[in-house]
């Protein structure tokens, strides 16, 4: 008998040698494919519009070395006689490596879809970003679970009692984690909800700033003076919150103060002057102008109108262009802006003046 007919576990060493080299072939021949697939979705990819390709091109990236060995493992077993508790062990494993290999690409499509779904919509949407975050968490926190639950199930394990005492503990968890979790559902709150989105202008108390980040427990704000804030989820619900960055215009107040010394007729025109200054500029919106009051040191005047567009710099850039347009009229028309000054009467007594 030769060497190649010598037997080794039931099976002779030629068999073992056409195992081996069957399996050996089948990982490099499904490598092979998977990558040259991978090649040409991706090619396909870049060609087209739409993010579906690149979902596909993302989960075949996705395919794990150890799963193809796997799959050789079970060519070994359709082809060899192996004692019955062998072939029940490799299928389990390949059982659980299938399981675990499609939570790989369920989790590489949800990360796919996503992504594209975020580049498609947060241009239209900013809260698209918040949200992607937001479902990408729980829909993989539930993909894994149930992963996990299923390998254990192959396995041979009681998945139920399993379940059971997940729910027990998870209960005390909870009652130990009550301020993350707070946290945690305030984040979805804000998902939900949007009460602001990423790029939006909000204060809070006495600090603002724009969003950068809503993250699971905190959100990350960017003052003007270039630090980062943070806040807490649920601290920042309970806060009372100004959003700018849903202002799609901006009411603008101010005054105007001149002498008492000014003709009544001239009086008169200031109000005319204040709203052509205002009217003259495309992006405002004339509302009313006023002599408002008697001041200490001046005759005040009140103007209201209203910045077509929130952007501050376009307020300011108008604003400047209004008060020179007030200066140059005030000037044309001999009006005088007030400042702060004081009369003092001096009163002689009555002896000084009998003498």
């Amino acid at each position: 008998m030769s060497l190649l007919d010598s037997e080794i576990l039931n099976n002779t060493l030629r068999a073992w040698i056409v195992a081996l080299a069957l399996g050996a072939a089948s990982v490099v021949v499904l490598r092979v494919l998977t990558g040259t697939l991978v090649r040409r979705v991706a090619a396909v990819a870049e060609r087209t519009a739409t993010y579906w390709d690149d979902v596909l091109a993302n989960v075949l990236r996705s395919t794990k070395g150890w799963f193809l060995a796997v799959v050789a493992l079970l060519i070994l077993v359709t082809v060899l006689e192996l004692p019955a508790d062998w072939e029940v062990a490799i299928r389990r494993v390949a059982a659980v490596a299938l399981v675990v290999q499609g939570g790989f690409w369920a989790a590489a499509g949800l990360t796919g879809w996503l992504a594209g779904y975020r580049r498609t919509e947060i241009a239209d949407d900013p809260a698209a970003a918040t949200t992607v975050g937001a479902i990408g968490f729980v829909g993989k926190l539930v993909l894994w679970s149930v992963v996990l639950l299923l390998a254990l199930d192959n396995l041979g394990m009681d998945v139920t009692a399993l379940v059971a005492g997940l729910g027990v503990g998870g209960v005390a968890v909870a009652l130990a984690a009550q301020n993350i979790l707070g946290d945690l559902f305030a984040s979805m709150s804000i998902v939900l909800d949007k009460p602001f989105v990423l790029g939006d202008f909000i204060i809070v108390d006495e600090y603002q700033g724009s969003v950068e980040h809503v993250g699971l427990k905190t959100t990350r704000v960017r003052s003007l003076t270039g630090e980062q804030l943070v806040f807490s989820n649920a601290d920042l619900l309970r806060s009372r919150l100004r959003n700018f960055g849903r202002m799609k215009e901006r009411r603008i107040t101010f005054a105007v103060g001149v002498i008492y010394q000014t003709p009544r007729d001239k009086l008169a025109l200031v109000p005319t002057i204040l709203r052509e200054a205002v009217e003259a500029q495309n992006q405002t919106r004339f509302d009313r102008a006023h002599f408002k009051s008697f001041g200490a040191s001046s005759l005040d005047f009140e103007v209201v109108y209203y910045v077509k567009v929130p952007d501050y710099n376009t307020y300011m850039d108008l604003q400047q262009a209004i008060n020179l347009r007030v200066v140059e009229r005030f000037a044309a028309e001999g009006i005088e802006f007030a400042y702060p000054t004081r009369t003092v009467h001096l009163a002689r007594p009555e002896q000084d003046r009998e003498t």
